[in-house]
This record gives structure tokens, C-alpha cells and sequence, in this order.
């Protein structure tokens, strides 16, 4: 008999547990809509729902692949980064974080001299707010004293320009590939 109240009362604080959450996320109230705003047929009542973002969908069918991805071969502001500074060893390339950066480099006769460059992309469109480029100098004296200084001068506008040169380009060039009809890109290749 004590095992069946004990029982009973847990029961009663799952539920009374419980219904406060249900209540709280509106599954309890009752709230009347609008016939003319929800379609009668299920297939557009599940569009508009999820053209509004509401609810999850598990099972997307086999008509939807998946979203759109923009990938780092087809962004030319990224492959022209990547060539203009191809030169350089390359310690970080993040396409999915917008961001590139190098190892140190030496290229002179100075041993104690070297450069690091930072590329981060703010948009994917071809200008020159979308890059913030950072190129960092390391001087060391002999006995092994470095010293890294924020360069913003001159080296930082000219990588900058010849970034957005080569972007043009390659989006042009992307431009009049995707006018050009299949049989014309078809003979060319076949060349």
C-alpha cells in the first residue's frame, strides 16, 4: 500500500514537473488563427511554414540535395589572395572563416629580416573594404632580440591592389564563361 502512494505521488511531481514546461512553450493554449492565413492542403501549409523558418524538417526528400555553398575555387577575391602571395609558405588558410595568414618570410640578403601577412576577407564581393590586410615585420638584432611591428604603409596597399587586379580578372573571365553557350566552351576545350 505505501509502495502504491510513494508510486502515485512521484507521478504527481513528474507531472506537475512537466506541466509548467509544457504550458511555457505554448503547447496547452489555445490560440485561434486565421483560416485565409493557413492552406487547407498539408503540402502548403509545411512551405509556408518553412519559408517563415518554423519547425524542423528530418527527412528533406530526394528533390533537395542541400544548400548552396560557395566554394574557395569559385570566390575570386580568394584565389587572387592565394596567388598574389603564393611566394610565401602558407601557415593558415580558412575559407569557412574568411582568413589567410603566412609563415614568416625571408627573401632578402638581411637574415635578420622577415614578413608576415594576414589576409582577412570582410565580404565576397570585389572591393577594397573587403580585404583588411595586416603585414607584420619581424627585425632581429644578433643576439636574438626580435622585434614585430604592424606595418601599415605602402607593402599593405600594394598587396591590396594587386589582390583586387587579379580578382577583377578572374571575375570577368567567370562572367564570359557563363555567357558563352556550352558548344562554344565545348570547341575550345576540344582544341
Amino acid at each position: 500500500m505505501i509502495s502504491k502512494i510513494n508510486t502515485i505521488f512521484r507521478v504527481l511531481i513528474i507531472i506537475l514537473i512537466i506541466l509548467p514546461m509544457l504550458s511555457s512553450c505554448g503547447a496547452l493554449s489555445y490560440r485561434p488563427v486565421k483560416a485565409k492565413d493557413y492552406p487547407p492542403e498539408p503540402e502548403k501549409r509545411i512551405q509556408k511554414n518553412i519559408e517563415e523558418g518554423r519547425g524542423i524538417r528530418i527527412w528533406k526528400g530526394r528533390n533537395n540535395k542541400g544548400g548552396t555553398f560557395d566554394f574557395a575555387s569559385s570566390n575570386p577575391l580568394w584565389r587572387a589572395s592565394l596567388e598574389t602571395i603564393n611566394f610565401m609558405p602558407i601557415l593558415t588558410a580558412d575559407y569557412g572563416g574568411g582568413i589567410i595568414v603566412t609563415d614568416w618570410f625571408n627573401n632578402t640578403n638581411n637574415d635578420n629580416q622577415s614578413l608576415k601577412i594576414s589576409i582577412q576577407f570582410l565580404s565576397n564581393e570585389i572591393r577594397a573594404d573587403a580585404l583588411d590586410i595586416k603585414v607584420f615585420k619581424k627585425n632581429c638584432e644578433i643576439d636574438k632580440n626580435c622585434k614585430i611591428v604592424n606595418s601599415k604603409g605602402k607593402l599593405n596597399n600594394e598587396l591590396k591592389l594587386a589582390i583586387l587586379k587579379r580578382a577583377a580578372i578572374f571575375e570577368k573571365e567567370n562572367i564570359t564563361k557563363k555567357k558563352e553557350p556550352y558548344n562554344v566552351i565545348k570547341n575550345k576545350t576540344d582544341k
